[in-house]
């Protein structure tokens, strides 16, 4: 399965990137909204993780977009934050996530919730 990571924190990718490569994924990277949005276009992977907090275009938007063009709006996207303030999972949803999770990643869960939107 090809996977988009969308993140702009080095240390994530790597830890992320290395982890679901060794689960059997491709993964590409994006490091902010706009490279995500267009990363999506062009890849067409099987799911996005998006990060919320991007430079530019943040992941709440970068998921909006993404969900209204008929192109990208039918790829699960699982927001993935690192604050986790009340609300977040409400907000991350309506922006239009298949799902959400926090930082630092529970890997086995993550597993399991890319395997429920597949």
């Amino acid at each position: 399965m090809k996977i988009l990571y969308v993140e702009d924190n080095d240390d994530n990718v790597y830890v992320l990137k290395s982890r679901l490569t060794r689960a059997g994924h491709t993964v590409v990277i994006a490091v902010d909204g706009e490279a995500g949005i267009a990363a999506a276009r062009r890849e067409r992977p099987d799911l996005i993780l998006m990060d919320l907090s991007l430079p530019g275009v943040d992941g709440w938007e970068a998921t909006r977009r993404l969900k209204t063009d008929p192109g990208t709006k039918s790829i699960p996207v699982i927001a993935l934050s690192a604050h986790a303030m009340a609300g977040d999972r409400e907000k991350a949803l309506a922006a239009g996530c298949d799902d959400y999770d926090t930082k630092p990643v529970d890997f086995a869960g993550l597993l399991v919730k890319i395997q429920a939107l597949l």
